[in-house]
């Protein structure tokens, strides 16, 4: 016997897998967690929890990334002041360093970023690209790296990377 999902029910296993997984979703593995297999109604669903979430919450949200994948997140403004409270930062403080580093001095080699991060670069900048907070282009041997738009919609960073260069280079001179 098939069992017939009603709106709620698919609601209810979209919150849960979104803020369970703690990281982003892509459309495919939020249809899965539905058990509807449509793409079409997992998404009228999903929007209409973003609306309702609006409305309703104030510090969270419901984020579609550049890549069409949905993240359940805190609303970048309330980060800082919450940190002391989270169980487990995303990134750990090398690899905070390293993505600082790049989106200060992107774009920048890998030969650069090893000299001044140290070998521990290299697992650091795999993570990061799992991520898909940063992105490389092959120039003959050398790989080149900057960061991505998605790095600047889960930072709550807007606008080209000359004005994030600029913010962040305020930010260490203070």
């Amino acid at each position: 016997m098939i069992k017939i999902l009603n709106e709620n029910e698919i609601a209810a296993r979209l919150e849960s897998a979104l803020y369970s997984a703690g990281r982003p979703l892509t459309v495919e593995e939020l249809i899965k967690a539905t058990g509807t297999e449509s793409r079409q109604k997992t998404i009228a669903v999903l929007d209409l929890i973003i609306k309702k979430m609006k409305n309703t919450f104030k510090a969270i949200e419901i984020v579609t990334l550049p890549d069409g994948s949905y993240v359940f997140q805190l609303k970048p403004e309330y980060s800082s002041s919450i940190r002391k409270y989270a169980s487990k930062p995303l990134l750990s403080r090398a690899t905070q360093k390293t993505l600082s580093y790049i989106a200060l001095e992107q774009p920048i080699s890998a030969k650069q970023l090893l000299e001044v991060r140290g070998s521990g670069v290299y697992g650091q900048l795999k993570e990061l690209r799992q991520l898909n907070f940063i992105e490389h282009q092959s120039v003959g041997r050398l790989r080149i790296y900057s960061t991505t738009e998605k790095f600047q919609k889960y930072f709550g960073i807007e606008g080209d990377v000359d004005i994030l260069k600029q913010k962040l280079f305020n930010r260490k001179r203070k």
